[in-house]
């Protein structure tokens, strides 16, 4: 049997769409209704998933309504939803991925109502974060901010399938066969345990696949394949989710030092390091 077969052998989670309050408590729970088809192969319980995106909403956006909708100083794009998914100004692209148009790709797949304005725009509507500060209590934003709110199932079912097409990308972007075997080892390792497939969801989303040129500070990366890599060996289970959190730290500290200076990326180090720290807790 091979590694996912053994892996998806053991999990017996499922998610199912739905409407999360962010004031319900984190307490997870084995049983849950049932089996609903998310379109991906790692399946969660209902009370998983719900739980998961209420802690990634937390993370990104304090877990309030107007957290969904941000666009913060220094950056030249508005960020949406409980993943704060990247949504460029049309014609000014970045280096990041832009994953707020692959999400409503994803939600209007699943048939979710998606406002028709969001479906046809061809990129932020927004130009500025000074026009999208003055567009806050708008009409048009309280209308996205409340539709985010209702698909925060969705959206962590969203994460979850880039998690899942992570693996593949990562070893085809990594050239050394025992860096490969490593990589596919040490993600099976930390996804062995509820508390590190939280870990793995929340960073890919957090900070990428690690794959891209650009996803890179003087030839260093950051993302998920950069800490899956950093990792020391470990044990299966909760040993690996707490490794993963301190590469997970050693690497965000290492791109915080090859950071552009006019970035001020400092800023960020203590809430990146108690994010990072959380992958030792779950959810």
């Amino acid at each position: 049997m091979s590694h996912l077969s053994k892996w998806l052998t053991n999990l017996s989670m499922v998610f199912v769409a739905g409407c999360v309050s962010p004031n319900l408590p984190l307490n997870p729970s084995p049983t849950g209704p049932p089996p609903a088809n998310h379109g991906g192969k790692i399946l969660l319980n209902a009370i998983d998933a719900e739980a998961i995106g209420k802690k990634i909403w937390r993370n990104e956006c304090a877990g309030t309504i107007e957290g969904l909708t941000t666009w913060n100083k220094g950056e030249d794009f508005p960020s949406m939803g409980i993943g704060h998914f990247i949504w460029y100004v049309e014609g000014r692209s970045g280096p990041f991925d832009e994953s707020f148009p692959k999400l409503i790709g994803y939600l209007e797949t699943k048939q979710v109502r998606v406002p028709q304005w969001v479906i046809n725009a061809t990129g932020s509507p927004w130009q500025s974060r000074t026009e999208f500060d003055r567009a806050k209590n708008s009409p048009q934003m309280r209308e996205l901010r409340q539709f985010l709110a209702n698909t925060v199932i969705d959206q962590t079912n969203f994460i979850v399938l880039r998690l899942e097409e992570a693996l593949p990308k990562m070893k085809a972007a990594t050239k050394d066969a025992s860096d490969r075997e490593r990589l596919e080892e040490n993600f099976y390792k930390v996804a062995s345990s509820r508390t590190g497939i939280y870990a793995l969801i929340d960073y890919v989303n957090f900070k990428g696949e690690g794959i891209k040129a650009e996803e890179k500070y003087n030839g260093v990366g950051w993302g998920l394949r950069d800490v899956i890599l950093e990792m020391n060996r470990t044990s299966d289970g909760q040993a690996a989710a707490e490794e993963f959190s301190e590469a997970a730290k050693r690497t965000l500290k290492r791109r915080i030092i090859n950071s552009p200076p006019s970035r001020g990326e400092s800023r960020w180090e203590a809430g990146w390091m108690n994010r990072c720290e959380s992958y030792k807790h779950g959810f």
